[in-house]
């Protein structure tokens, strides 16, 4: 399915990655389709031709890439919470969905110690209501995105495999790691087929969350403010958005191929992509051409220092490598921050996938 690809680029120069129209007519379900990796995941799929059948509350924060890409106008919105079993199973047997891609959920960790309560309702609960419409209803495949931070994270310095404990650091991670745990419970005890993914720290154009660095320093630049950073040498395994969704999207068509690749799958990049925050912030900077660091250390609320995903088991087993140095997605996401409000976000976002696919 996919070419041999390398980090080693310095723009997009990759053998095309091609999908041969699997997903053309295809009625897909994506929940969170409102949120950052959702949208992007919509607006690819509507690309590639499938029926994309949107399930997710409003968007979270202004300006979202949901609204600017004008997606309403492009997919089937339902605005629901996946907290609503009900509305969920009135959604797969309305639509019948032949895919589903789970993503809604409260999905950032500092957010999760103000309202533990509800990040746990909805990324546990939520994540079984999905499982249970699965199990009722003829899904040909599934997969469910949960988070590297479902690792417990001991600061190992080798990467974590997907066999590796979960985590009980925080109510966020916690919480996906009971979400992978559930599934899990799902595929031993109802037999049913679905992958659980686990990505690193995902950039890229459009994220507008706050309590995240790429749009906390984004809109700092914007409002010539100093960029506040709270944890410098922390080193995150950083990846383009579309490089994780490039592995969700391989995993699916597999699954409904026919492939039994049930369990969890890691989509991280390479070693050399496990860099620390202060070096991303400083490419940003030089990308955007200004901007000045200040570091406010926070140990409220500490994060772990070190985080990285050994991925051989999807290099090997699925074919799926990253294609992308820090360097380059540091420069595409920077790209669509600067040029957004003066293009349309749709376009931009189509631009770049078409780019990563390899079409020059």
């Amino acid at each position: 399915m996919y070419g041999e690809a390398g980090m080693s680029l310095g723009r997009f120069g990759n053998p095309k990655m091609n999908f041969n129209n699997f997903f053309k007519n295809k009625t897909v379900l994506v929940t969170g389709h409102t949120g950052f990796k959702g949208s992007w995941l919509s607006i690819w799929l509507n690309e590639m031709g499938a029926k994309v059948i949107g399930y997710s509350l409003e968007p979270p924060y202004e300006n979202s890439l949901f609204e600017e890409a004008k997606l309403k106008d492009k997919i089937i919105d339902i605005n629901g919470d996946v907290r609503d079993l009900k509305k969920l199973e009135r959604t797969f047997k309305d639509y019948k969905p032949e895919i589903v891609f789970h993503l809604a959920a409260q999905a950032i960790v500092r957010v999760s110690y103000n309202i533990p309560q509800e990040t746990v309702e909805t990324n546990v609960m939520g994540t079984t209501n999905i499982l249970e419409c699965i199990r009722k209803h003829p899904v040909k495949s599934a997969v469910i995105i949960t988070s590297d931070k479902c690792y417990k994270n001991v600061e190992q310095a080798k990467g974590y495999v997907e066999t590796d404990p979960f985590s009980d650091q925080d109510p966020y991670s916690c919480s996906k790691g009971c979400a992978e745990m559930i599934a899990q419970s799902y595929r031993n005890s109802f037999g049913i087929k679905v992958a659980t993914t686990r990505a690193g720290n995902v950039i890229g154009g459009g994220d507008w969350a706050k309590d995240r660095l790429v749009p906390d320093v984004i809109r700092a630049l914007k409002s010539n403010k100093q960029i506040i950073i709270r944890n410098p040498n922390s080193v995150r395994p950083w990846q383009f958005v579309l490089e994780a969704l490039s592995g969700y999207l391989l995993l699916a068509q597999k699954q409904y191929l026919g492939e039994n690749l049930s369990g969890g799958w890691n989509f991280g990049p390479d070693r050399v992509a496990i860099v620390p925050v202060k070096r991303v912030v400083d490419e940003i900077i030089r990308e955007w051409g200004s901007g000045e660091v200040i570091i406010q250390k926070d140990q409220n609320k500490p994060e772990a220092d070190l985080l990285y995903l050994d991925c051989t088991k999807s290099k090997t087993q699925l074919g799926w490598k990253p294609r992308l140095n820090t360097e380059k997605t540091i420069k595409s996401t920077v790209e669509w921050y600067k040029n957004f409000e003066k293009e349309s976000a749709y376009d931009l976002c189509v631009k770049q996938i078409k780019e990563y696919e390899g079409i020059r």
